[in-house]
């Protein structure tokens, strides 16, 4: 790339980066001065992305993503990971391969 199109692709992406702040920033101001409304909206959006199958993302960042039986086999106590095969079993299986 030219220092030309990097310079002009670094002034673009702090040009959205301040956008966004400053958007961020205003929609903090408009959430304080209309508490209700604002609460109203966004379950009105969070409604409408889950029924796209959109997942939204909590304020500690967790998506409530539905339990697999690998995590609930890793949260229970008396659950032990499975053991790595051998290095011997590995040998014998590539016995005979190239290398």
């Amino acid at each position: 790339m030219s220092k030309q199109r990097i310079e002009s692709a670094s002034k673009q992406a702090v040009s959205y980066r301040n956008y966004r702040r400053a958007r961020d920033r205003a929609l903090v101001r408009l959430a304080q001065a209309y508490p209700d409304e604002y609460k109203e909206y966004l379950e009105q959006e969070k409604a409408y992305d889950e029924s796209e199958g959109k997942k939204w993302v909590d304020i500690t960042g967790r998506t409530n993503a539905p339990r697999t039986r690998k995590t609930t086999l890793a949260r229970k106590t008396n659950a032990t990971p499975r053991r790595k095969a051998s290095n011997k079993s590995k040998a014998t299986r590539n016995k005979g391969r190239k290398r």
